[in-house]
C-alpha cells in the first residue's frame, strides 16, 4: 500500500482545457534546475524525488499559471529553445522515469528571473515561492491524510510496530517521506494523524510540533 500522494484531476486523454503550470524547480545544493509543465506541480515534484522538500529549493522555486495545457507547452518549449546552451544531464538522484529529456539546466537561474518578470508583466499569475503554494496544498490534504492513516492502521490491525518489519521497508520509507514533507512544509501534524501513528512517528526520532 502506497501512502498519500497528490493526485492530478482526472482528464480525458489529450485534454487541453483547464489550468496548467510551467514550473521551475531549482536544486537545493547545486546550480541545477528542472523546467516542465504540469496540471499539478506538487505531484510532479513528488514524482521526481521522494524527498522533494529537501532536494529542491522550494523557496526559490516558482510556477506560472496559464489557462490551457497547450499554452503551458508553448511556454515550456520556448524556454527550452532559449536555454539550450545551459542544458545539463538530470541528476542521478531523481527518478529516471520522471526526469524527462532535456529538461534540466545549469547556470540558467538569472535568465529565468527575467522570464518570470516578463510573464508577470504579461498578466500571467506567478506562484512564488512554491514552498508557500505547496504548503497550502498539503494543508488542504489534511483530512485525506488522516483517512489514509486510519486505513493504514486498519491494515496493520493497529500494530504500528509492524512498520519496522524489514518486509515493509518500502511502505515505511514512503510513509516517512510523506509525513516529513507535511511537517516540513505544512507544520502541525497533531490533527492530521491518529494518535497511534503520531506516537510511532515521534518514537522514530522525528519531533512533531
Amino acid at each position: 500500500m502506497s501512502f498519500l500522494r497528490s493526485r492530478e484531476p482526472e482528464r480525458p486523454a489529450g485534454a487541453s482545457e483547464g489550468r496548467c503550470f510551467v514550473y521551475v524547480l531549482p536544486c537545493a545544493y547545486e546550480d541545477l534546475l528542472k523546467i516542465g509543465h504540469s496540471r499539478n506541480p506538487l505531484e510532479r515534484a513528488q514524482a521526481l524525488q521522494p524527498r522533494y522538500f529537501e532536494f529542491f529549493d522550494l523557496d526559490r522555486a516558482f510556477a506560472v499559471e496559464v489557462d490551457k495545457v497547450r499554452e503551458a507547452r508553448a511556454l515550456e518549449h520556448a524556454l527550452h529553445a532559449r536555454l539550450r546552451e545551459h542544458n545539463a544531464p538530470a541528476p542521478l538522484t531523481v527518478r529516471a522515469q520522471a526526469a524527462g529529456l532535456g529538461e534540466w539546466y545549469r547556470g540558467a537561474w538569472t535568465q529565468l528571473q527575467d522570464e518570470a518578470a516578463r510573464w508577470q508583466a504579461q498578466g500571467h499569475r506567478l506562484h512564488r515561492p512554491l514552498s508557500a503554494w505547496f504548503a497550502r496544498e498539503l494543508v488542504g490534504q489534511g483530512d485525506a491524510l488522516y483517512a489514509r492513516a486510519e486505513a493504514l492502521l486498519a491494515q496493520l490491525q493497529g500494530d504500528t510496530a509492524a512498520l519496522d518489519d524489514p518486509a515493509l521497508a518500502p511502505l515505511r520509507r514512503n510513509l516517512l517521506d510523506t509525513l516529513d514533507a507535511h511537517r516540513a512544509l505544512a507544520g502541525d501534524l497533531d490533527r492530521r494523524l491518529p494518535a497511534a501513528l503520531l506516537e510511532w512517528y515521534r518514537r522514530g526520532g522525528r519531533p512533531v510540533p
